[in-house]
Parts: structure tokens; sequence; C-alpha cells
């Protein structure tokens, strides 16, 4: 029987992580472990409780006002001994967070191979998303699988000398994970507060737009929202104190604004299947709006998800006010142009990623490093 270790610390991981626990958990050929970090730990919980699943191990990292050497040394240093006991075929790590890159070093270090779901997604500067693009970028040189979403990102992994028998276009779990979490009889007094009006979501929380970058953002949203008076707003706002101290600034006192604490997964994904469109920062809202019909404007001026783009349901609008102001303002008052992105095709998958990773994982003979 081979052993199957999956790490992951953060909300975002973790959304995308336990639809593929649950699956590895229906095969008799694995015995699957899960071990997470606590990077994010509230916010983690939440979602460990929406999709049953219970760690074996869990470092609990979090600390108070932690940095990114903070969060990579500790999960070295307490990362070690779990891998020594459970010693694992392989590990599956995701994306691009600090989590990732500190335990695939690890696993690198204790030759124990590496599974990289969500692999070859890439801006090629290294600065943005930061430190994420970097920590992907790293994790590709060491990995044993690459798990692509898509055929460009694999395409970069090709571009980068990895070798091709370690790649497989799997689409991405993020779909998988919203087939089972969005429901039509959903229901939720926000939502009957915004019944009437076109409901806007917006998220933003990235280390590289704090401060002026995230100042403009939230002025150009509440521009919008004062000349339009059938809109709503709702931000479910993240921890970061920066961050919640530049909303109150910019975006306090107007009734059809709600700023509200993070939502639990399934509350998140319903509210995304009711809204008219969403404003982001964040990577896996371009891959999950998409798959409900969502226009999706991405206020950042680089995308490691540029399939979103070229099929039309993500639009880059940067972090200047006038830039996301314009976007804005179009999509609001020009139906075409609307309609054109919400229904561009869905590239991010058929959500059978977790299906098709654990096929994988099964076949694979012998000891899985090489």
């Amino acid at each position: 029987m081979k052993t199957v270790m999956l790490v992951f610390g953060t909300r975002p991981e973790a959304i995308k992580m336990c639809p593929l626990v649950n699956e590895l958990k229906t095969r008799n050929g694995i015995k699957t472990v899960v071990c997470v970090t606590g990077q994010h730990r509230q916010m983690l919980d939440q979602v460990l409780k929406a999709f049953n699943v219970i760690p074996d191990y869990d470092l609990s990292i979090m600390r108070a006002g932690q940095t990114l050497i903070d969060v990579t040394a500790n999960i070295l240093n307490t990362i070690g001994p779990v891998l020594d006991e459970v010693n694992p075929d392989v590990v599956l790590v995701h994306g691009d967070t600090s989590t990732t890159f500190a335990t695939s070093l690890a696993c690198f270090y204790k030759q124990i191979s590496i599974g990289h779901v969500e692999a070859g997604l890439r801006t090629y500067n290294i600065n943005s998303p930061y430190p994420e693009e970097f920590n992907r970028q790293a994790v590709s040189i060491i990995s044993r699988y690459n798990f692509a979403p898509t055929q460009q990102a694999a395409a970069n992994l090709i571009k980068e000398g990895r070798n091709k028998e370690s790649i497989f276009v799997t689409g991405n779990t993020a779909i998988d994970a919203l087939k089972t979490t969005v429901s039509e009889t959903f229901d939720h007094p926000y939502l009957k507060w915004a019944e009437n009006s076109r409901l806007i979501i917006i998220t933003a929380h990235r280390r590289e737009n704090l401060g002026e970058p995230m100042h403009h953002m939230f002025k150009a949203i509440r521009r919008i929202v004062n000349e339009h008076s059938d809109i709503k707003v709702i931000y479910p706002i993240h921890m970061n104190p920066i961050v919640r101290r530049i909303a109150d600034e910019e975006l306090a006192n107007c009734d059809r604004i709600k700023i509200i604490e993070p939502l639990e997964v399934l509350d998140f994904h319903n509210f995304l299947s009711r809204c008219y469109l969403i404003l982001t920062d964040s990577g896996g809202i371009q891959e999950e709006a998409p798959s409900l019909g969502k226009p999706v404007l991405v206020m950042r001026d680089t995308t490691e998800r540029p399939e979103g783009v070229k099929a039309g349901t993500l639009k880059l609008v940067g972090v200047k006010e006038e830039e996301i102001y314009s976007n804005f303002k179009e999509l609001i008052e020009n139906e075409r142009k609307y309609n054109t992105m919400a229904h561009a095709v869905n590239p991010y998958g058929d959500g059978k990623a977790c299906k098709r990773i654990a096929d994988i994982l099964e076949k694979a003979s012998g000891k899985l490093y090489i």
C-alpha cells in the first residue's frame, strides 16, 4: 500500500486539497495522511470542517505578526519529525504558498517525492505575485509529479525543461470543490439584503497591493457605488490589519457596502454563484468564477492564470484608480460587454481533477522518488 501525505496550511490550499483528500480516501491501495501547518488558522479550520477533513498532524505554526522567514523556518523545524514518522511515498503540496515551498524543501532534503498540485502557473515576474511566483518556480525544480491544471501550465513546465513524463494535465481541483459546495437552495441574510440589486463581491489582500494600490482599488469601487444606486457590495475582508485599516478609510460609512468577516467556504462559493461580478486580486477566484459564469476584474498587473484572460472571462485592470474605475464602469453600463464575459468558456476543467490525480498515484509502481 502506498502512503500519500498531503500538506497544506492556508484557506485557498484547503479548498483545493480537501476534495483530493476525500477522493484519495476512497482508494483501497492508498493510505492517506493529512498534515496541516496552520499558516492560516481560523480560516483553515473553517474549510476543514466544511469538507469533513480531520488532520492527522497539525503543526500549528501561526503566530501573531509572523514574517515569511518565520513561516518558512517554523515549517522546516516542525515538519521533519512528521516526515520521519510517516515515511510517505509521496507528499502532495498545492500551488504557491510558503507552506508549499517549505514542505517541498524539507522533502527534497529527505529525498521524498513531491507531487505538485496546480503546477506550472507562471507570470515570469519573480515579484508578482510575491512571494508566490518564486515559490511555484522553486517547487517545480524538484517535483516528481507535476499536476498541471491546463495545457498552458503544462507548456510552461516543458519550456522550463521539466521531464515530460512528470507532467499530467488534470484540470483544477477548485472546480471539483465547487461541485460539492454550491447549492440552489442556499440562503443567507446578506443575500436577502442584496436582493433586487446587482451584487458585487470584492476580495483584496495581496502583499504587493498593500498601501497605495489598495487605496486606488477601493476609491474606484466607492466611485462606482456612488454613481449607481442599484449596486450593492459585499467585501469579506482579510484578517490582515493593514487591509482592514485601508478598507475602513475608503469604504466605511456607505449603506450599500458591507464589510464583513471572512466567509466559510460554503457561504463564499454560494455568494459567488449569486453575484453579478467580482473584483479581486486573489488567485483561486480567477478559476472558480468562470465555472459560475461570473466576470472577474483582476486588480493586478500580472496573472499566472492567462487562460481566463484569453478565454475572455477575466480581465486584468491593474491597480490604478482610473483603470479600475473605467473597466468596472464599462461592465456595469454595457450589457453586451458584460454578457460576453459572463458567457465565456471556462478553461479550468470539468470537475474531475481529483479523480485523475488519484488514478495516477494509484497506478504508479514502486517507490515514487526519482
